[in-house]
């Protein structure tokens, strides 16, 4: 274990939410002046939720029939009403449902636990209705992730960077009054996203998505068969209400065995294999374009959040056909902050996403005909997903991090815009990392959230996993951040084929087991509870 002092590192009454004069309050914070007209509107909620300071407490109250039959049929991913108390305030008639693709999935299957990510919709019965500001928050339940903290590090280098992105923060889960996990609290990309970050909520939203979940885990489509024998389907047993059984995990999901590694045949593509995910089908979810048929492009329509019509959507196509052609960029792209989403994503080595060949786990944003890239989803970063070795993690090419897309290639190629990528690149490795802000978040998140974790009575992990992996995160990313700005400084290979070439300029990750700080197991977690 590394030692902390040697380590060098989450509304008012519902009904007077509906009223629009009510709803204006808490929408602005201390600065009224600020108008949709700005680039930004100060939300209340950043400083309500969002502090660094204590978690946010958060309270569900259900009446148990409804809970258990959430529970029992989260795949549905149907809105149930329930009452919430968040850090004292009181909100009603709040929606409330089960979220994911493959997590949901592979938790549904698992008769032993009943710990889903969870979204909540303050707006979805009472129009208007909101949280401080906040019209949604998302609760993820850090699946696959045994250092509880994987997704909060990379959401803390976007804001280091300035860049849109939503804003975190842990939260203590409780279920009627009973303590029922720690969280990682997120600003969904929804309204009050758009308002905080662009000053409006005009401008179209949508989360493209590659992969056809429904039928389980891996879709009903023609692809190909997981690796492994993942036998009968257990039947699902819910676990009622907190209290009622309560369990504790005693060896957590990582380990070699069923997680996403193997790239045979039977296997998911691995980093450099062009064969697609774990959809046989595309329709434009990897942003590239093909040609000007709208319908080329349907992922991304079905994906869409809010209306959204033809002319819309020509918009878009018209954008990714210049972009593609390495036109106008800057009339077409949000070129600064997709830069910076770049950087951030490449460092965090995420290739549950536009990295590997998932083409998903991204919002696509358009005001004006000009697109942006908005991140979502990293509880698989730092080589949880898709990576053969630590090293292969620790040392991925930060000239050709993307598989899965040519969207990003004139930024690439184009010298003025790589040189600002790599100063972005440069300022995570060596300011954020090397220069101490990493340390600082770090320790910051482990004394908010060590206790919470060691008596989550719904955790993955063991304490003891947690605390292992906790540490090995902390190694991985400075070895990252020594790899990046070799990469940088010219005496590491930066691209895929340059490494290949030239092995021995590696840094050395011999001391990192990506299993122990999580990967992605399709649900076949191997555990006992007590």
């Amino acid at each position: 274990m590394i030692a902390y002092e040697h380590i060098t590192k989450i509304t008012g009454a519902a009904m007077a939410a509906a009223i629009a004069v009510c709803f204006l309050a808490m929408v602005f914070s201390r600065n009224p002046a600020e108008t949709f007209g700005g680039n930004v509107v100060s939300m209340q909620y950043e400083s309500e939720l969002f502090a660094a300071g204590e978690t946010i407490k958060i309270d569900i109250r259900m009446e148990e029939r409804d809970w258990e039959d959430m529970l029992a049929n989260a795949s549905a991913e149907e809105y149930y009403s329930c009452d919430i108390e968040i850090n004292g305030e009181k909100i009603y008639h709040v929606g409330i449902r089960p979220k994911g693709n493959t997590s949901l999935s592979a938790i549904a299957m698992d008769p032993e636990t009943d710990r889903f990510s969870w979204k909540l919709e303050f707006d979805h019965y009472v129009e208007g209705q909101t949280c401080f500001g906040l019209d949604k928050l998302i609760l993820n339940n850090n699946y696959a992730d045994a250092t509880n903290m994987k997704e909060a590090i990379v959401y803390d280098m976007y804001r280091y960077l300035d860049a849109d992105a939503s804003l975190y923060h842990y939260a203590e889960v409780s279920v009627n009054g009973e303590y029922w996990g720690i969280y990682l609290a997120l600003e969904a990309v929804e309204d009050s996203f758009l308002l905080r970050n662009y000053g409006t909520g005009d401008g179209g939203l949508y989360k493209p998505e590659n992969m056809d979940m429904e039928g389980g885990p891996f879709g009903n489509r023609d692809m190909p068969e997981p690796p492994g024998d993942m036998g009968e389907m257990p039947e699902r047993g819910g676990k009622g209400m907190p209290g009622n059984g309560g369990f504790v995990p005693e060896e957590g999901p990582a380990g070699s065995s069923g997680n996403f590694r193997g790239g045979g045949e039977k296997g998911f593509p691995m980093e450099g294999d062009k064969r697609k995910g774990p959809s046989m089908e595309n329709d434009g979810a990897d942003l590239n374009y093909t040609d000007d048929e709208l319908d080329s492009y349907s992922a991304i329509w079905e994906g869409g959040i809010g209306d959204s019509g033809q002319q819309d959507h020509r918009k878009i196509v018209t954008a990714l056909k210049n972009i593609s052609e390495g036109k106008e960029l800057e009339e077409y792209l949000d070129v600064d902050n997709v830069l910076k989403y770049m950087a951030v994503h490449t460092f965090s080595v995420n290739m549950d996403s536009l990295s590997g060949n998932m083409a998903h786990n991204y919002y696509l944003y358009e005001y004006n005909g000009r697109l942006n890239i908005l991140p979502w989803d990293y509880n698989l970063a730092f080589g949880g997903m898709g990576m053969d070795s630590a090293s292969q993690m620790v040392n991925k090419a930060v000239d050709t991090p993307f598989q899965g897309t040519e969207f990003f290639d004139a930024l690439l190629e184009n010298e003025e815009y790589l040189a600002v990528y790599h100063e972005y690149l440069r300022r995570l490795a060596e300011e954020y990392v090397l220069g101490g802000k990493f340390e600082e978040t770090f320790l910051r998140i482990r004394n908010q959230i060590d206790v919470l974790v060691e008596t989550d009575p719904t955790a993955f992990y063991s304490y003891e996993e947690y605390d292992t992996a906790a540490d090995m995160l902390y190694l991985a990313v400075m070895l990252r951040a020594e790899s990046v700005q070799g990469q940088l400084d010219g005496t590491i290979p930066s691209t895929e084929e340059g490494q290949k070439a030239e092995p021995s300029c590696m840094v050395d990750a011999s001391n990192i087991d990506l299993n122990r700080m999580g990967a992605f197991d399709r649900g076949r977690t191997k555990r006992s509870f007590s």
